[in-house]
């Protein structure tokens, strides 16, 4: 019985993945899609029926394009970082609160945090190790960024703990059965989203990635597969801040067809976004962390105890 566990586990568990890794070329092939009739001209339409196929195909010509290296790189850290990055972007997705023990697990939030708290390392490493100076600002801005608005994450996190009592995301089921979170808190909503944004590194606080004044930024020294890997890992993390959204705020029934509508949704909203808006000043960007969002997530905490406390 014990090995017929483990056995599951790990067929559901690379299944989790494939499924991941597929919706993320789906994703890319939308957002090109959306950007595309944003900006009044068409996506990819040429590969396969209305260009379905195109993201294979840039996934076959990046994994088989010549690897290459920075001379004075630091060579281990840097050709292990991106592959690093996409594990703790897929690792996260065990926490998904599907209902059965082999994912849920009482602490869920703890585990979610501790995997995003990690993924700055790899930025980090992967924009020193390159031994550029647009890599290195690159990956100094993402840190100094994701630590601010990390702190915001988790205060907000820290009330629905207080608001739930408990850390399993099951227990946002059972609490949205008849009124979705989104509908009494909307300012909290809007917040974290933003939040999700910044940590993704999606405009308009893409400051890792300002091809304006950093080329590329952290990743510019990396091409075809190391590219390919960080590029998945990106958009990995973009449908997982999606799905938590989901289950935070529009109730968390994740085996109802409409559950991945609103995923879907938005994803479309993290396109949007970029299609619509410029890109932040970076004091901008550190103001609104730590001047706006803090004080906000710290006094909504602070009136979560206060209503739990009420009404115990």
């Amino acid at each position: 019985m014990f090995y017929m566990e483990k056995f599951l586990f790990i067929i559901s568990s690379l299944l989790l993945i494939i499924f991941v890794l597929v919706s993320v070329a789906f994703l890319t092939l939308f957002e090109r899609k959306v950007l595309g009739y944003i900006q009044i001209r068409k996506g990819p339409n040429k590969v396969g029926l209305f260009g379905i196929v195109q993201p294979f195909c840039d996934a076959i010509k990046l994994f088989t394009k010549e690897q290459t290296y920075p001379l004075l790189s630091n060579y281990i850290s840097y050709y292990f970082s991106p592959i690093f990055s996409l594990f703790l972007s897929l690792l996260v997705w065990m926490s998904m609160p599907i209902f059965i023990k082999l994912f849920s697990f009482n602490l869920g939030l703890l585990f979610f945090f501790c995997c995003i708290s990690l993924g700055v390392y790899t930025v980090m490493i992967a924009g020193w190790s390159s031994n550029s100076n647009y890599s290195m600002l690159g990956g100094l801005r993402a840190v100094a960024q994701t630590i601010s608005y990390e702190v915001s994450l988790a205060l907000i996190l820290l009330s629905f703990v207080f608001l739930i009592e408990g850390y399993n995301m099951l227990m946002f089921y059972n609490y949205q059965l008849f009124i979705w979170f989104l509908f009494i808190m909307l300012p909290v909503g809007l917040v974290w989203f933003m939040i999700c944004l910044a940590e993704t590194n999606r405009t308009p606080f893409d400051f890792a990635e300002g091809e304006s004044e950093l080329v590329s930024g952290f990743n510019v020294e990396y091409s075809s597969g190391g590219f390919a890997l960080i590029f998945l890992a990106e958009y990995s993390s973009i449908l997982f801040m999606s799905m938590l959204f989901s289950v935070m705020f529009l109730g968390s029934d994740i085996f109802n067809f409409f559950f991945f509508l609103k995923l879907m949704f938005l994803c479309f909203l993290f396109i949007w976004v970029r299609g619509t808006l410029p890109r932040f000043r970076y004091d901008k960007l550190m103001y609104l962390a730590w001047k706006s969002f803090l004080p906000f997530s710290l006094n909504y905490l602070i009136f979560i105890i206060g209503v739990k406390i009420l009404f115990i």
